[in-house]
């Protein structure tokens, strides 16, 4: 059957294992992603199946991965590169923004830069320092670059297998603490293009924006929002850069009322670019200010508080109902 129930994880394996099968240059690298199936065992069995010189084990040097992948790539290779946590991609930024990214414009298209790499992203699962950062904003700001976050089964599947496709080089960003649940995946399905926002929820109070991990607390914040009879629209990003914000500025036309949830900082984000252009669209149609709920701009802090940190239901909730007091004024 094309229809199962995966997990954003095994989603991600599949995508990745039916990719290989279909094209022999799509190679997988990055450190223990062979015989170990990477720490979050998102390439287990690949290595077994496709042998080492397709699924390479990568010395732990992400400067080093991410040159190798673009010799590679210039070599009609497809590499994708797993970065193990979102804070140890910084070695190979360099390597990101003046090489990845500027290659395929400077040679006017001549030469594809058909990588992907992987990064886990978000908190929530009690770790330690930089294994739970939230880096998309640094990645978003950088022409050249296009950036993704899946939020389900579905999305991390056909999204992934998108990614791996375009000749353009991907930074694929997954929610590390939701790997583990499940959803309904169509193996056959024709999916939405890869930069494009989709509905998850329609309504008609308010409009909720988010991304990634973010996504689902969204949602469960919609359903409490229903018993008291507020309508909630969520709407899923799923593309950083560039955005796809036309869903965005239909709904907030319908409900005059936005509130953007992300958990990196606020500071200079995608959630400020989101608010930006929501008001330079949509002014005439906001009842109230554009609202954000996201994580504190300082260092992600210790696991004992990062629930302090991380935007929960009941600061969504709160958010909404400071954009509807003004409706209630008026």
């Amino acid at each position: 059957m094309s229809t199962q129930t995966l997990t954003i994880a095994k989603a991600l394996n599949t995508a990745l294992r039916t990719s290989m099968e279909a094209d022999p240059s799509v190679i997988v690298m990055g450190e223990d992603v062979g015989k170990l199936g990477g720490v979050f065992r998102i390439t287990d069995g690949l290595q077994k199946d496709f042998g080492e010189h397709r699924v390479l084990d990568t010395p732990l040097a992400e400067s080093g991965i991410i040159g190798t992948a673009i010799g590679l790539a210039l070599h009609g290779f497809r590499p994708v590169c797993e970065i193990q946590f979102d804070g140890f991609v910084f070695p190979g930024y360099d390597q990101i923004v003046s090489q990845l990214a500027k290659m395929r414009y400077r040679s006017q298209g001549k030469l594809p830069m058909p990588v992907v790499v992987r990064i886990p992203f978000g908190g929530g699962i009690g770790a330690v320092e930089h294994h739970s950062e939230s880096p998309e904003s640094l990645f978003a700001h950088v022409a050249g670059l296009k950036v993704v976050a899946c939020a389900n089964p579905a999305d991390a599947h056909s999204m992934l297998r998108q990614a791996i496709a375009s000749d353009d080089p991907v930074i694929f960003f997954e929610p590390k603490r939701r790997y583990w649940e499940k959803g309904e995946v169509d193996l056959e399905a024709t999916p939405p293009p890869l930069h494009s926002a989709q509905v998850v929820r329609p309504g008609t109070t308010a409009t909720v924006v988010t991304y990634g991990p973010s996504v689902k607390t969204c949602l469960d914040a919609a359903t409490a929002a229903a018993a008291d009879g507020i309508d909630l629209e969520v709407i899923d990003l799923r593309t950083l850069s560039p955005l796809d914000l036309r869903p965005v500025f239909d709904s907030v036309r319908r409900t005059g009322h936005v509130v953007v949830v992300s958990e990196a900082p606020g500071e200079s984000s995608v959630s400020s670019e989101v608010v930006a252009r929501v008001q330079q669209e949509c002014f005439y149609s906001l009842e109230a200010p554009v609202l954000r709920v996201t994580g504190f701009d300082t260092p992600y802090p210790p696991s004992k508080i990062e629930e302090d940190f991380i935007p929960d239901l009941d600061r969504v909730l709160d958010a909404v109902d400071r954009s509807l007091a003004h409706r209630d004024r008026g």
